[in-house]
């Protein structure tokens, strides 16, 4: 028998939202122009099925109706880094740029809208020191709703 406690309590950790962090060697990416071997990614659903956690071709399992929370940080204290935009199918997910209240640290966020039946592949651009051209990122990481090979 189910109590109303503990499916109050699976509700709530379903809507948790799913956190993805890009950390950037911005002097790394800045000397080699690419993120290429500058870029670690991490999300908080490794219990649920990512992976890839700390390369650039992170896999974040996601169903629909998941919220995702991309935000990024320099590896290097002194030095600038910002999502300048997130490039993803829109019928999977349309990412938007968001300010926590009362800072002015960026962060993006959006809502998987189905889940897919192949992984979907997405850009992140990234500001970088004081250069005026957004660097992308060079491996795509992926969305995925599936378990490979099912």
């Amino acid at each position: 028998m189910t109590t109303t406690r503990s499916r109050r309590t699976r509700a709530t950790a379903a809507k948790r939202p799913i956190s993805v962090t890009a950390v950037v060697d911005c002097v790394g990416a800045l000397a080699s122009r690419a993120t290429s071997g500058h870029l670690y990614l991490y999300d908080t659903n490794k219990a649920g099925g990512s992976s890839g956690q700390g390369t650039e071709a992170l896999r974040t399992r996601v169903k629909a109706g998941d919220e995702l929370i991309w935000t990024c940080l320099a590896l290097e204290c002194e030095a600038y880094v910002a999502i300048d935009g997130i490039d993803i199918d829109p019928d999977i997910c349309e990412p938007e740029r968001r300010v926590f209240p009362g800072t002015d640290v960026v962060y993006w966020t959006g809502t998987v809208k189905k889940d897919a039946e192949s992984p979907v592949p997405y850009r992140i651009d990234f500001r970088l020191g004081t250069r005026d051209e957004p660097v992308p990122t060079a491996v795509s990481p992926v969305l995925v709703s599936k378990e490979e090979g099912r």
